[in-house]
């Protein structure tokens, strides 16, 4: 008997050995597409009620369904994150010409507020009459080790143009196979849940898969719309570079920081450079555009899972904080399935 359970003890071990072994080489295998299975995820869990709407209008037809919505999401959902990088990627070179073009404009003495600032203030006043004497060459002299840094850091973590193009793609791919097998991907997925946790297991799963519906409606749609009329108020009050400073504020609504600092920036620098009328317009214009998250985004969350807003937020901005733009669907997802489990671990007797 005694052998018999050693026996089974080092089978045990052994199997519990195979088992992770053969998990640890399949995640190796897979950690390359990781960020593109995510994407793909969260982009076909966002839209599969569109799909299926789409599939009602053409007359049943899934292909033509399915090959529609990846065009579409290709212009809706990867188009503008490629535009953005791009855009980023752009600017470490026109930097310079933009500091000199906003110097050459109207930016001359320091305003009087600025030196009454404690500790800072007349350090800062310093500084810039000493970039103000030398010119906009001084200037851009100064901005150009930054800018160089900035470039080369974004570089970096895009991981070329080249890579960015491949992920897209991947992305493209990985949606139209889930548009084609989603049905039985969600089984499966399901019955893999039912049979770790059981009831609670399936729940927790829906639950996600609800969060990032969520997230994808409150936090991106919320985002894109901010920066369109944003954007439309920096063109048409003739701020310099409106397409960057538009790429600029969609990444700055995405961290959740909102578009006011660029907003308030571009007033600024139009009151500075004698363009009051303009100024006072996209002011006007500011208002509720910066104010919109606030109504916009409860909302569309709201409509997809009932969870804390509290939980959603602080998944947003700790999962961007932790994992990149990818955290963004990542940490809600996370804390969305702790706050369930723990929810009914204390609901049980």
């Amino acid at each position: 008997m005694k052998l018999e359970a050693a026996n089974d003890v080092t089978r045990t071990m052994l199997l519990v050995l195979v088992i992770g072994a053969l998990i640890a080489g399949s995640v190796w295998t897979l950690l390359p597409f990781f960020s593109c299975l995510i994407w793909g995820t969260t982009i076909a869990l966002a839209t599969w009620p569109a799909l299926i709407r789409m599939q009602r209008l053409a007359f049943g037809r899934r292909w033509l369904a399915i090959l529609i919505m990846t065009i579409l999401v290709s212009l809706a959902f990867v188009v503008p994150f490629a535009l953005a990088v791009n855009t980023v990627l752009d600017a470490a070179d026109r930097i310079p010409a933009i500091v000199k073009e906003f110097l050459t404009r109207g930016l001359g003495a320091p305003p009087d507020w600025i030196a009454k600032l404690p500790l800072i203030g007349a350090r800062i006043t310093e500084e810039w009459q000493k970039l103000n004497a030398g010119g906009p060459d001084a200037l851009v002299h100064a901005v150009q080790p930054y800018a160089r840094l900035a470039a080369t850091w974004a570089l970096a973590a895009t991981g070329g143009f080249g890579k960015m193009l491949v992920l897209i793609l991947l992305t493209v791919v990985i949606v139209a196979i889930l548009y084609a097998q989603g049905e039985t991907a969600a089984r499966g997925t399901l019955a893999f849940a039912d049979r770790l946790g059981g009831e609670t297991g399936k729940q927790v799963l829906i639950l996600a898969g609800k969060a990032v519906r969520s997230v994808a409606l409150g936090v991106v749609v919320t985002a894109l719309v901010q920066s369109l009329l944003a954007g439309f108020g920096l063109w048409v009050a003739g701020v310099p570079y409106s397409s960057l400073l538009t790429a600029l504020i969609f990444i700055s609504c995405i961290a959740q920081i909102g578009p006011n600092p660029i907003l308030i920036g571009s007033i600024a620098w139009l009151y500075g450079a004698g363009h009051t009328g303009w100024g006072t317009a996209l002011l006007v214009w500011s208002l509720p555009v910066g104010a919109m998250d606030n109504v916009m985004r409860p909302i569309l969350i709201r409509r997809g899972v009932a969870l804390p807003m509290l939980l959603i937020i602080a998944g947003v901005i700790g999962g961007l904080i932790s994992f990149g733009v990818v955290g963004l669907f990542v940490g809600p997802v996370i804390l969305a399935a702790t706050y369930t489990l723990a929810k009914e671990w204390v609901a049980r007797v």
